[in-house]
């Protein structure tokens, strides 16, 4: 069976399949632990910028910015004070239009992460809510319900926070008395907006307008499967074995509600004002891979972050089948499929490859966590699925660091961890800490290279060193040489615009397919695999004569 980026329905098939995010590999930077020009711990954006010959050098298209608006950052910056500014900690509006600049000067596009489920409880919006009157236009921005419960001392219902504990916090009214509940998916910090208010949607459309006229090429979307809450917000009880997203969950009231389709229609509309294909990004977990490119139809977001895909264990058969759907169901509405395998919410894939024991998206690994990873299997298996990933039809997304082949920090002491998850489930659940130490750059520097100071908002390990950028440049082995490689041959072969045609007679430990002139070939099993004829244009790790070891990917050109 051979997919294409063409295949469409037939009302589809004039779809134009040539603009830039169809084929991009986007690198995401998560601000606070790529650089620090400042010294004080932190990166920001004059640090970006700092690096960008880097990021051209690594052969990227875009870089996507996790949030650095105005914030009171308590939760890493996805509870915004200020949509239309940039937080001291991470510089001005100025540092971001040289970043942006520089980055146009290089050919990288720049996506800016938007927060619209919900703000800091600090935006002044909510501040004015807090000073008036249940009923009032201003409560109304926000999701405000009495209690239940004989004096309203109940919460409105039995929702349960994404960080967990309840998912409803009490306020205090202007004469002192106990009132109104409000709700908040994620922190109590973070009030959730009621997108059913016309005038939150006309507010985010000028923000995306604001963001536009500055530059920027497009947005990921936060919470893009939220927004809208089920009517009469019934109760509902997740499982506790699930992840935090609502990835693996049906039916949930506050995730996936069909009128989030209409706000999207919308924001597609303004982004269409502008030239140069700018781009929409969901951030949506959904239970199947069809429901979610329901978001990436022609007239809402253009692309969808595969979640399904990058929680796919290392298994052949589980990996053939994913692949398979998602390059079908994605064709179905005329959008790309949009490949990831890691970020600043998940295990870095260079240890979530090789853990042996469950792990639900949002627990994180830590000391206690049962089946830590062995990172030798893990770095081995990670380079194989980033050289699979990069061999597919459409775009793809790297996380910072995994192209120096960075595992998962485990050891993090508990004192210093931040992530809200880890407090609002009392040490129960580590959270994503350990996927967002700031990273190396230099071996024998202070921070390894993140600033001149030494100062780093989480600790980093000590083996960062040997993984450093300026180590791994000039080794034809490294991961970052194997990535430099991927993304160049990648794109000398038109991979990403291309097909895929399944190869028979490997075994069923093996994933096997043509890419127009580049046959992939990805060995999971324990036994080698012998190797067509053809040059090896590139490969994950080391191979003798013409067999193939096992958790190694190689891409092969015809002879």
């Amino acid at each position: 069976m051979t997919f294409t980026q063409q295949d469409a329905r037939p009302e589809l098939e004039s779809a134009p399949v040539s603009e830039w995010w169809r084929t991009a590999v986007i690198y995401q930077i998560y601000p606070r632990s790529f650089a620090d020009a400042s010294g004080d711990g932190l990166g920001d954006l004059p640090g970006v910028t700092a690096h960008l010959d880097d990021l051209k050098e690594l052969g990227v298209d875009a870089i996507w910015l996790s949030p650095f608006q105005r914030s009171p950052q308590k939760d890493a910056g996805y509870d915004v004070a200020d949509y239309r500014d940039v937080d001291p900690i991470f510089g001005t509006l100025a540092d971001f239009d040289a970043m942006l600049a520089g980055a146009h000067e290089r050919g990288i596009r720049v996506i800016v992460d938007l927060v619209p489920n919900h703000s800091s409880d600090q935006h002044v919006w909510f501040q004015e809510a807090l000073k008036s009157a249940p009923g009032s236009p201003e409560r109304a921005r926000y999701i405000f319900r009495d209690g239940a419960g004989e004096n309203g001392e109940l919460p409105p219902n039995n929702w349960e926070s994404v960080f967990g504990g309840g998912m409803w916090k009490r306020v205090t009214e202007a004469d002192g008395t106990p009132g109104q509940w409000y709700l908040h998916i994620f922190d109590e910090s973070q009030p959730d907006f009621d997108w059913t208010n016309p005038e939150v949607r006309a507010e985010f459309r000028d923000i995306l307008r604001f963001w536009l006229d500055r530059g920027v090429d497009g947005f990921r979307v936060d919470v893009a499967h939220g927004l809208i809450k089920a009517a009469g917000l019934p109760d509902f009880t997740p499982d506790p074995e699930g992840g935090s997203m609502g990835g693996d969950a049906a039916g949930v009231p506050y995730w996936g509600q069909p009128g989030v389709h209409e706000v999207w229609r919308e924001w597609h509309e303004v982004l269409a004002e502008y030239d140069g294909d700018r781009a929409l990004c969901a951030e949506a977990w959904l239970p199947t891979v069809a429901q979610t490119a329901l978001w990436v139809r022609p007239d809402e977001m253009h692309q969808a972050f595969n979640f399904h895909y990058l929680e796919t264990k290392w298994d052949a058969e589980a990996l053939r089948a994913v692949i398979t759907e998602s390059l079908h169901e994605y064709a179905a509405v005329g959008a790309p499929s949009t490949w990831v395998l890691s970020n600043h919410d998940v295990v870095r894939h260079a240890s979530r490859l090789a853990l042996t024991a469950e792990n639900p998206q949002g627990a994180g690994i830590g000391p206690k966590s049962p089946g830590k990873p062995d990172p030798v299997t893990g770095l081995q298996r990670a380079r194989a699925a980033t050289s699979l990933m990069l061999a597919l039809p459409g775009s793809s997304y790297l996380y910072q660091g995994e192209e120096l082949g960075l595992p998962e920090v485990i050891d993090l002491p508990d004192d210093a961890r931040q992530d809200p998850t880890w407090f609002r489930t009392e040490g129960e659940r580590y959270g994503r800490d350990g996927c967002r130490v700031p990273i190396p750059w230099t071996a024998d520097a202070p921070a390894y290279g993140f600033n001149d100071t030494g100062a780093a908002w989480l600790p980093q390990p000590a083996e960062w060193a040997e993984l450093a950028r300026d180590v791994q440049r000039e080794d034809p082995a490294s991961t970052l040489s194997l990535y430099r490689s991927l993304l160049a041959e990648r794109r000398a072969h038109g991979l990403g615009a291309g097909s895929l045609e399944w190869l028979d007679g490997y075994g069923d430990d093996v994933v096997a397919f043509r890419n127009g002139a580049v046959t992939v070939i990805a060995n999971l099993g324990d036994t080698a695999v012998e190797l067509p004829d053809g040059d090896v244009v590139v490969a994950s790790g080391p191979w003798e004569g013409a067999s193939l070891p096992t958790d190694t990917t190689v891409w092969i050109a015809a002879a």
